[in-house]
């Protein structure tokens, strides 16, 4: 376990960094399993780093509490878990160069495949080499991204199933919407999904498992968890939307903290920051945080607000790749080098990573995705 004051590779650990509960995220897991059916197979994405905070550490936690199997996007992404000695089936999701198979065969992975070119590669491949590859086929049921549109889907399925060197392992499709109120395009899409099993089915196709939920479907539309879902937020204590089901017990993970580096005193009529988007209405301290949108924290121009001696100190001017200031005039004791949350719980008081998106004006997923590798990530058990 690192420790933010101690040392890393025989350097001082920078004074930002995320703060990882793997505890919490065991326990999350658990919650989420014993909110599941037996039989429903879960599936943990740990694409972009686990969504900034670890994929191995994550993908350790997930196949500890009986997930099926981890969903990336790329081959560096699987690479990684593999190096690190993870085992377990990995689903390698969206689109594949045919230059990249013989590394989808080296590393063992379940392929994605959206149309009949990549699977016909692929078999080619394959039977020159002697060997199977797993295949999960895309559809589109109205995402308009990757996959096989869904009235004409049964081709596609059914070449994969007939391919010599592939074997039909899956069938899957994704959401567009389903973590907000207006569940009508969600229940087209399970709709359309579920026309297409039944189609495949009378072709006498046997399909390996069907999934179609993310986080969001997960949690509210229990009538299309099917064979497995596919959680990668929630697992991390984050709910895709502010309207979603919650799961009592499941809590944040992700505590991202720094430190203030400075204190100092600004007179009224002072400028602070960049493009002069602030100037001192009063005599004030500011206080200087070493972080900034260079670490992927949102960039930000006089909104928001961090946690400093269990107090709000809103932040003030326009954020700089290095650094935030903030406004501590009214935080007695505020001192150089106090611990400081941008994101997590300080003594009463929190900030989610659903306030950094409002304030930027994105989504929670951007915000934990950006938090770049020269954030440390500190795990604690």
């Amino acid at each position: 376990m690192s420790d933010p004051t101690g040392q890393r590779s025989n350097r001082p650990l920078r004074p930002a960094w995320l703060e990882v509960d793997l505890s919490q995220m065991a326990k999350n897991f658990q919650l989420i399993r014993a909110d599941a059916s037996s039989s429903l197979a879960i599936g943990s994405v740990v694409k972009d780093a686990g969504y900034g905070h670890g994929a191995v550490e994550v993908a350790r936690v997930a196949l500890a509490h009986g997930v099926y199997c981890l969903l990336v996007s790329n081959l560096d992404e699987a690479a990684e878990l593999r190096d690190a000695g993870l085992k377990a089936p990995i689903l390698l999701m969206g689109e594949r160069m045919e230059s990249e198979l013989p590394t989808c065969l080296e590393l063992g992975l379940t392929l994605a495949v959206g149309h009949v070119q990549i699977a016909e590669a692929a078999r080619r491949l394959a039977v020159s080499l002697g060997q199977q590859l797993k295949v999960h086929v895309k559809i589109d049921t109205g995402m308009g991204r990757y996959g096989a549109h869904w009235d004409v889907a049964l081709e596609l399925v059914n070449t994969v199933a007939v391919l010599p060197g592939l074997r039909l392992d899956g069938m899957f499709s994704h959401f567009s919407m389903s973590d907000e109120l207006d569940k009508s395009f969600a229940r087209e899409q399970i709709r359309r999904f579920l026309c297409v099993c039944d189609t495949v089915q009378q072709a006498g196709l046997t399909v390996g498992c069907r999934h179609l939920c993310n986080s969001g479907g997960f949690l509210d539309l229990p009538e299309a968890h099917l064979d497995m879902v596919r959680i990668g937020l929630l697992p991390l204590g984050v709910y895709p939307s502010q309207v979603c089901r919650r799961i009592d017990g499941i809590e944040p993970v992700g505590t991202l903290k720094t430190r203030l580096a400075v204190v100092r005193d600004v007179r009224r009529g002072d400028n602070v920051g960049y493009g002069l988007r602030y100037q001192a209405p009063v005599d004030m301290r500011v206080g200087v945080l070493p972080i900034g949108y260079g670490d992927g924290y949102p960039r930000v121009r006089n909104e928001g607000f961090v946690l400093l001696n269990s107090r709000r100190a809103p932040i003030i001017g326009a954020n700089a790749m290095d650094s935030t200031m903030i406004d501590v005039t009214g935080i007695s004791g505020a001192t150089a080098w106090d611990e400081v949350v941008l994101m997590g719980r300080q003594g009463g008081d929190k900030i989610t990573a659903h306030d950094l998106a409002d304030w930027k004006g994105t989504v929670s997923y951007e915000v934990l995705t950006a938090l770049r590798s020269r954030v440390p990530r500190v795990y604690h058990q």
